[in-house]
């Protein structure tokens, strides 16, 4: 076998292998689980008589949930962090969605993906309003 026969196999072979390891590597991951994400157990009360939730429009972020509050004076509340690479969301109360700031993934009022890069939806909470006192709960 010449010096040129060996490096054609062996060259050969080198990018055969180097082709499935970057096809590999190139599949898309799909997440462990396609269920809603976010914190469980969640159970806090809010004051929204001042603040960000004052007002139609305004949201926050507490105990790794964002509350917003839509434009008809309702409230909405999912997991905070997205799913697509843990960013924390911000509300628009005018769009009433959620959206991720790093990379453009948005989720409606349910917590489900309306754009990616998303895949996975966000857990939804349980809001419950008594006077100026908002309860959420779920998880």
């Amino acid at each position: 076998m010449t010096r040129k026969d060996f490096l054609e196999q062996v060259g050969g072979g080198a990018a055969g292998l180097f082709f499935v390891a970057c096809a590999a590597s190139c599949k898309k991951k799909s997440s462990s689980s396609s269920a809603a994400q976010g914190p469980s157990n969640v159970n806090f009360t809010v004051d929204v008589s001042s603040g960000p939730l004052s007002a139609n429009g305004g949201y926050l972020v507490q105990a790794g949930v964002i509350i917003g509050r839509n434009m008809s004076g309702g409230f909405v509340a999912i997991a905070a962090a997205c799913t697509h690479q843990g960013s924390t969301l911000q509300y628009s109360g005018a769009a009433n969605k959620f959206s991720c700031p790093s990379h453009g993934a948005q989720f409606d009022t349910s917590g489900n993906v309306v754009q990616g890069p998303a895949t996975v939806a966000e857990k939804k909470y349980n809001t419950s309003l008594s006077g100026t006192n908002l309860t959420v709960t779920g998880g």
